[in-house]
């Protein structure tokens, strides 16, 4: 072989060599590209979902605030509850002195004072929320507002099932009733 041929063979080995690797590089390129693009997916699925799970989060504790706040308002309206279950039964003691107090006319002074005293603490309570709840005889029962304690037969006909006497009053904290009105009611 001349020194022209083997020239030329070096030479086009070199440039299928060059070529080879210019083919390699931009397979490696385009490997690359692939893995970039992939990679760029996975970031901007990851930064969705992190979006998404921010978003819940922050509606989550949203919820929580409005929540909390109510709970609170609650809490703050009815936080003397225990303290007036625990004067109800004062107030009902209260009520029958009276009607047995009125009864004797020499005891007049007595009524005055003990009217006062009573009057005073229900203004007191009525202050603080507390309200009797108004319940009529002859009112039609209704168990959602009424503690029926007994049941006797009617006086008449019109008031089967209706209330006949108010043992206890009821009484309405707020919106909350604290006590319901116990009755008796006809059969």
């Amino acid at each position: 072989m001349s020194k022209k041929d083997k020239n030329n063979d070096i030479e086009s080995e070199q440039v299928d060599s060059v070529q080879n690797e210019t083919v390699e590089v931009e397979e490696q390129v385009a490997e690359e590209a692939v893995v970039e693009e992939t990679a760029e997916e996975k970031l901007e699925a990851e930064l969705k979902q992190e979006k998404e799970k921010f978003l819940r989060l922050f509606a989550e504790f949203e919820n929580y605030k409005r929540r909390t706040s109510k709970e609170r308002i609650e809490l703050f309206s009815t936080a003397s509850e225990g303290v007036m279950k625990t004067l109800l039964p004062v107030l009902d003691d209260f009520e029958r002195a009276l009607s047995h107090i009125e009864d004797d006319k020499e005891a007049e002074e007595l009524r005055k004072g003990v009217l006062l005293i009573y009057q005073k603490l229900v203004n007191t309570l009525e202050q603080k929320g507390l309200k009797a709840m108004v319940v009529e005889k002859g009112e039609v029962f209704n168990a959602d507002n009424h503690e029926a304690i007994t049941q006797i037969p009617a006086p008449t006909d019109d008031l089967k099932g209706k209330i006949i006497d108010i043992v206890e009053k009821g009484y309405v904290l707020g919106e909350k009733v604290i006590r319901f009105p116990k009755v008796v009611i006809g059969q």
